[in-house]
């Protein structure tokens, strides 16, 4: 399988699966995207609570679609978890 979102530090089938759900096909279109946004949206399309670590995959892949920047996704960790406590996360 040959995708240009593979292309990215931390996108594998199954996150590739979920961008395709949420109608994101490209990088450019990652780019425009927001990683409260679419762990909102993946959680309704699938009628299932994900794990917030869908959370950090996605922001470190908008990260990298926006800047270039390959980032592991467990750099996004910290950010999230003082989001949630600030009540600032979905």
């Amino acid at each position: 399988m040959s995708h240009e979102l593979l292309q990215l530090h931390n996108v594998g089938k199954a996150t590739l699966q979920d961008l395709q759900l949420l109608g994101i096909d490209s990088i450019e279109a990652l780019k425009r995207a927001n990683a409260d946004t679419l762990y909102r949206r993946i959680q309704e399309i699938t009628g299932q609570k994900h794990d917030p670590c869908v959370w950090d995959v996605f922001a470190a892949i908008i990260h990298e679609a926006q800047t270039g920047e390959k980032q592991p996704w467990w750099q996004w960790t910290q950010l999230r978890k003082s989001r949630q406590q600030q009540k600032l996360w979905p």
